[in-house]
């Protein structure tokens, strides 16, 4: 059997006369940790739970009368087979006077429009172009 025979008692890492000092800066650290959790929400519900983190409100427009399938799709109420209604009516029957002819397309109603309304852009109607008569006057446009 071997014994040891160099058998020592275990030494501190820190003399006695610093330890006093290393627990007070660990206790100020402490109490530091605790005030900025205290002052950045604490219990309150402030802090963000990693399983479940707060839903981003993101703030986007959209031009219904130029808008792509893609951007439509994105509108809340709106799918990728709404939006491609959209464009097929934009494409029939031109561009949309008001955000209310919305409802003259095929499955969207009164609901889906109020979805979509914070998202749409007001539709501006382009103001006619003054015609030019052959002597290089340029005319009124004719209103009916």
């Amino acid at each position: 059997m071997l014994l040891m025979e160099n058998s020592k008692t275990p030494t501190c890492l820190l003399p006695s006369q610093s330890q006093p000092l290393v627990a007070l800066i660990v206790a100020v650290c402490l109490v530091g940790v605790a005030a900025w959790g205290i002052a950045s929400g604490g219990f309150s519900g402030r802090l963000v739970h990693h399983d479940a983190p707060p839903v981003n409100d993101i703030r986007f427009s959209v031009n219904i009368n130029a808008a792509p399938e893609i951007e439509l799709s994105q509108l809340p109420g709106l799918g990728p087979a709404m939006a491609r209604r959209i464009v097929d009516y934009r494409r029939e029957h031109g561009p949309f006077p008001t955000i209310e002819s919305l409802l003259d397309v095929p499955g969207i109603g009164k609901v889906t429009l109020q979805q979509m309304r914070p998202h749409v852009r007001p539709i501006r109607v382009p103001k006619p172009a003054p015609s030019i008569d052959a002597a290089g006057a340029s005319q009124p446009a004719e209103t009916f």
